[in-house]
């Protein structure tokens, strides 16, 4: 598979509204998204750059597009984790682990939870 690009702070609202849609027409998206909405020119734009980019596909309705996702959230959330992790980590888990209890973004439940995840696929 070729590499992930990364997507903008923009493309990326974008695309995760069209994760959860499943799919969906540039009036869909604007629909959901927040105040103060970008103009549909906008959305449009951005969401044919998404295409460019391979996150994208569209299927035809006369000259209206309904476009879906390509690249699952899933998928993405790998990459971006991975370069997260390779990038401000050096690809430790263990320090980005240890970050996030330092910054108090984690609490003993949370750590519960992964311990139990670790024993579980351990087996």
């Amino acid at each position: 598979m070729k590499e992930l690009k990364e997507l903008t702070k923009a493309e990326e609202q974008i695309m995760q509204e069209l994760w959860e849609m499943d799919g969906g027409f540039v009036k869909e998206v604007l629909e959901r998204l927040p105040e103060p909405k970008p103009a549909y020119n906008t959305v449009s734009t951005l969401i044919r750059i998404l295409e460019t980019k391979g996150f994208v596909k569209h299927e035809s309705f006369g000259k209206s597009h309904r476009y879906l996702p390509k690249i699952g959230k899933e998928e993405y959330k790998k990459h971006i984790t991975d370069k997260l992790l390779s990038g401000y980590f050096d690809n430790s888990p263990k320090s980005m682990l240890s970050f996030f209890v330092e910054e108090n973004k984690m609490d003993i439940s949370d750590l519960d939870e992964i311990l139990q995840l670790i024993r579980k696929n351990k087996k």
